[in-house]
Order: C-alpha cells, then sequence, then structure tokens
C-alpha cells in the first residue's frame, strides 16, 4: 500500500468515485484472487456475496456468511489494497446490529460496505445506512436496491434518493443496461456516484463514462468464469483436447502472492 493510502485509505477509496473514468471494482472470493487482482493494478477490490458463499458451500442472500465475510476481510487486511465488502442486507434487520456488523468490518481493514435492500422497506434499509455511518465514520457506504435485480424497476428513484439522503456515499443499482434509465439516475442523483453492474453484452465502460456513472462493479462474474474456466480445461482433457490459451497463474507465481 502506498504511504497516501496507508494514510488515509478511506478518503483515497472515496476519491476513487470521483474521475474521469468510472471505478472499475472487481470482485474477490479469496485471498488468491485478491492478490492477483490487485496485483495486475487494480487499486482497489470488492469481494462477492455470491463467490463466498459458494466457496463455503453455502447459500447467497440468507445471512449464512457473516462469519466468513469477517473472516476473508481479516484475511486480507494487511494487504495493499482498498478493500470493499459485500455484506448482504448486513445480515440482520435491526440497523443497530447492521452498524455493530460495519464497524467490525473497519477494524479488519475494509473501507467500504456494499449494503442491498433485498426489496425490502426502504425506510428500515435506511436506518440501516444511518446507523452504519454513526458506527463506523469515514466508512464508504454503497446503498444498493434491488428494483432492477428482483423486480421491474419500479421504485428506483424513489429508494436512492432516499439512500443517499440518509447518507450513502454512493448508490448501487444492479440490472439497467438502457443508458438512457442509467443516466437518467445519474442526473437524479446530483452527484451522489452511481454504481452499476457490468453486464456482459451491455454498454462497455466508456459508455457507461459518457452517461456519468462513477462505479462498475463486475458482482460475481469473475468467480463464475473462473468455475466455467475448470471445467472447460478439464473437460478438454478428458476428450483428448487442448485447454486453450487462457492466462493460467503458474504454481510459482501463486507461492509467491500467498507470501
Amino acid at each position: 500500500m502506498t504511504d497516501d493510502h496507508a494514510a488515509r485509505p478511506a478518503e483515497t477509496f472515496a476519491a476513487l468515485h470521483h474521475q474521469d473514468r468510472p471505478l472499475l471494482l472487481p470482485n474477490a472470493w479469496d485471498h488468491a484472487s485478491a492478490v492477483l487482482l490487485h496485483a495486475h493494478g487494480f487499486p482497489a477490490v470488492g469481494t462477492t456475496s455470491l463467490g463466498v458463499a459458494a466457496a463455503a458451500g453455502l447459500p447467497d442472500g440468507v445471512r449464512a456468511t457473516r462469519e466468513e465475510t469477517l473472516r476473508l476481510a481479516g484475511t486480507l487486511q494487511t494487504l495493499p489494497f482498498l478493500l470493499s465488502v459485500d455484506a448482504e442486507d448486513g445480515f440482520s434487520d435491526d440497523p443497530g446490529e447492521v452498524g455493530a456488523f460495519a464497524a467490525e468490518l473497519q477494524a479488519r481493514g475494509a473501507v467500504g460496505i456494499n449494503l442491498e435492500d433485498g426489496l425490502g422497506p426502504a425506510g428500515r434499509h435506511a436506518a440501516k445506512i444511518r446507523a452504519v455511518r454513526a458506527a463506523a465514520p469515514g466508512l464508504f457506504v454503497n446503498a444498493r436496491t434491488d428494483t432492477y435485480w428482483l423486480g421491474d424497476g419500479e421504485g428506483t428513484r424513489e429508494r436512492v434518493l432516499a439512500y443517499r439522503d440518509a447518507g450513502a456515499d454512493g448508490v448501487f443499482v444492479p440490472g439497467p443496461t438502457d443508458l438512457g434509465v442509467i443516466a437518467a439516475l445519474v442526473r437524479d442523483l446530483e452527484g451522489c456516484p452511481l454504481n452499476v453492474l457490468y453486464a456482459p453484452g451491455g454498454p462497455s465502460l466508456a459508455r457507461l463514462a459518457d452517461v456519468g456513472v462513477r462505479r462498475v462493479s463486475l458482482g460475481s462474474l469473475l468467480y463464475r468464469r473462473a468455475l466455467g474456466a475448470a471445467l472447460d480445461a478439464v473437460v478438454a482433457v478428458r476428450e483428448g483436447r487442448e485447454t486453450g490459451e487462457g492466462t493460467v497463474p503458474s504454481y510459482g507465481q501463486l507461492q509467491e502472492l500467498a507470501g
């Protein structure tokens, strides 16, 4: 970590959301994936709740991975990058418990937290945001609404504005790929950074930048692609074919990362 990151990691992370180009945030699921991403030039790395859950043999989105999430943050806290943690809905309906969990993450070196509403009451999610701001000052709160992810988009504007007004540092709306819809959300937020989820076949990073998106997450894409590449490779070997030209870190490289 640079001296500037070490001195002001939270401020450094927040500043990455106010640049000419969006912050491209890749999402890791373990130590090796996080370190490998940073080693290839990403100053900030997020976690993917699906990857963390699946790697532990647990379902995502049902509050089953609270301890795994804390454990991973603790594992990564000494590493030289800025860490944002996907914390599902904070693993509780109680805003005080969510605030306490956020404080634990911050104590383990996280500079950001991603909190999803799961289409639950907007007022409850706003209360969680306020609780996190009080319990973990300086932690970047990325408030996610699932209006497109789990629904048809209805109520998106009202929710993102409520979360912004509750103190969210940024708002995450996964699902929409229509640039007109995304641009309207950017305008509504009036400077509060909008985070969207990259969609294969959807708008490029450059086009998202053109409409004012400030953060682009990859979610579980890298984890799912890694599993797919593993399956492709083993099936190719079984069928007597070459395994292809994909990037394969060497044994030695991974040993160095672990060190």
